[in-house]
């Protein structure tokens, strides 16, 4: 199959049934809701996909994309459909909460040799986690010999391998505070992210929308903001259960800005901030997976 065609025209806008299609598989493989009024955005998006392929029409893309062989393009799809908006210290309450209040139990707790386990969820290419590191690194000066480690994930695997090579475009560094540059470098090729920092952070590939999650270990804080609001409602309200399951007792969860986590039992959450939820000392009856 040609796999570029640059004299190819730009296809059609999809039909209605061609969009419903699209958004059953986008819904199957990500648990991703593909809100109305969408078809410019999969028409500029997927377009490049039907280019790149070789493909002249929809139809021969849904084919494609429901067959046997779709894997690797379903996969694809998701990643051209996914908005990935990021940055370094975006919505900086949180971070502010962490130093003032989240971090400083933490440390002391990894300080008295216990470990401590963050995890960012829909990490993106990793600011966030970053950020979360630099708070740290800037609170610990011991943190190199401390058992603090930061798990990164996302659905889309060219996310992942971004945040792996933690360079970014110089632009960004005016998003990180003065005090915190020292934990980048700034090369030719962008900013980069100090070896330090680097290693305490695992990216991993993960779908949330997967029915088991391969961790092991409970986390003490989960960062997942503005993946969860394009989920479907009842879809939100099992991820919410699904991440209070792995918090530690007094685990923290912090949420996008648009985004609420309903406190109606069974949830043992509380609200501790602006989009900040936090477990009581009792340990969750619910159970879950773990990761070390």
């Amino acid at each position: 199959m040609t796999q570029h065609q640059p004299h190819l025209a730009v296809p059609p806008a999809p039909s209605e049934s061609e969009l419903t299609a699209i958004a059953r598989v986008l819904y199957e493989q990500a648990g991703i809701v593909l809100a109305p009024g969408k078809t410019s955005m999969v028409q500029s998006r997927l377009g490049k996909r039907l280019r790149a392929l070789g493909l002249k029409d929809y139809g021969s893309y849904i084919r494609l994309i429901t067959s046997d062989e779709g894997h690797e393009e379903r996969r694809a799809m998701v990643s051209a459909l996914t908005t990935n908006v990021t940055q370094f210290f975006r919505e900086n309450h949180h971070f502010e909460t962490l130093r003032s209040t989240t971090l400083p139990p933490l440390i002391e707790q990894a300080r008295a040799g216990k470990k401590v386990r963050i995890w960012s969820a829909g990490c993106s290419t990793g600011q966030e986690v970053f950020s979360i590191a630099m708070v740290l690194a800037d609170m610990a000066q011991d943190l190199a010999r401390l058992d603090i480690r930061l798990l990164a994930t996302d659905i889309d695997p060219q996310m992942i391998a971004r945040g792996r090579a933690a360079v970014y475009e110089e632009n960004t560094l005016a998003t990180i505070p003065k005090p915190l540059q020292r934990f980048v470098t700034v090369e030719s090729d962008g900013v980069h992210i100090v070896p330090m920092l680097r290693n305490l952070v695992s990216f991993r590939e993960l779908n949330l929308h997967d029915a088991t999650w391969p961790m092991r270990g409970r986390f003490d804080v989960v960062f997942c903001r503005n993946v969860v609001i394009y989920f479907s409602p009842e879809d939100q309200l099992r991820l919410w259960r699904r991440f209070e399951s792995v918090l530690t007792p007094r685990g923290w969860l912090f949420v996008g800005h648009s985004e609420r986590v309903p406190l109606d039992p069974p949830c043992q959450l509380s609200t501790a901030g602006i989009t900040t939820y936090k477990l009581p000392k009792a340990e969750s009856p619910i159970g879950g997976p773990k990761w070390h």
